[in-house]
């Protein structure tokens, strides 16, 4: 068994637990491979939107259940609201011994401060009518999802890599390339006014690191991306920030690294 990897800091976002295109035992893995004295879960951890009794695998519960044991194992559980987990924003400011529930966050890393927050808020989309839109509109991507999943089920079985094609047409989209471009481009500016070091959001499934500068100071903008199409962290250790991004092949034994090396192979050799 492999030791766990001791990261002082870890965020993760849009996990949508309780849909279709949350994945769960990908992240279940990973969370089993690391000892984080912090972790942060920065919003749409569970979906409340798309939430339905028909539809929640063991593998989304054992999620639950394995940060919950963090939780009890000396890990600071902080849970900073969504728009899709919403409402759960009545009971912000709750803890229970190592476990908080929050709408935003600001933290010291080692003498910067660091601002951390969903986005939501900057997004016109999740308020009023448009909200209701957001949500038929989701019902939609799930259906792009299950699609995908069924798509990915076959590329497994090939021996071949698992494709997003949700986030291909997001990221083909003008207006959607515009909106991210628009969303990291507030998120820093407010946070050098705000005299930050560091902003760290969820909401965009857009994981990102970048430095953001303009005449009033500069700024690292980071985003966690997401557990849907992405599958990807921030982790923060030694002063220093990464994107973690998951990868199969890291949770394999060696002999089954090399029976899906040569399924490769032969998949290569017959397309």
């Amino acid at each position: 068994m492999k030791r766990k990897r001791k990261i002082p800091l870890v965020v993760i976002s849009d996990v949508h637990l309780g849909t279709y295109g949350c994945q769960a035992k990908e992240l279940l893995q990973y969370l089993k491979s690391i000892q984080p004295k912090t972790l942060v879960l920065n919003g749409d951890i569970i979906d409340m939107w798309s939430f339905s009794k028909r539809y929640f695998p063991v593998a989304h519960m054992e999620v639950l259940r394995y940060i919950i044991k963090m939780s009890n194992l000396g890990t600071r559980v902080i849970y900073i609201t969504g728009n899709h987990d919403e409402a759960l924003r009545k009971y912000s400011d709750f803890i229970l011994g190592n476990l908080e529930l929050v709408d935003k966050l600001v933290l010291d890393l080692d003498g910067k401060k660091t601002w951390i927050f969903h986005g939501d808020v900057f997004d016109s989309s999740t308020k009023g009518y448009a909200k209701i839109l957001a949500k038929l509109g989701g019902k939609g991507y799930d259906l792009l999802i299950l699609i995908n999943s069924f798509i990915n089920w076959i590329l497994v079985a090939l021996g071949k890599e698992k494709r997003s094609f949700s986030k291909m047409v997001k990221d083909s989209v003008k207006k959607a390339v515009s909106f991210v471009s628009n969303f990291e481009t507030t998120a820093a500016e407010i946070a050098i006014q705000k005299k930050y070091s560091y902003v760290v959001c969820g909401h965009i499934h857009k994981p990102q690191m970048k430095e953001v500068i303009n005449e009033h100071g500069k700024v690292l903008y980071l985003n966690s991306g997401d557990w849907v199409e992405n599958l990807t962290a921030l982790e923060y250790k030694k002063e220093k920030w990464k994107i973690y991004h998951y990868k199969k092949s890291d949770y394999l034994s060696s002999e089954n690294k090399e029976d899906m090396i040569i399924n490769d192979i032969v998949a290569k050799i017959l397309s």
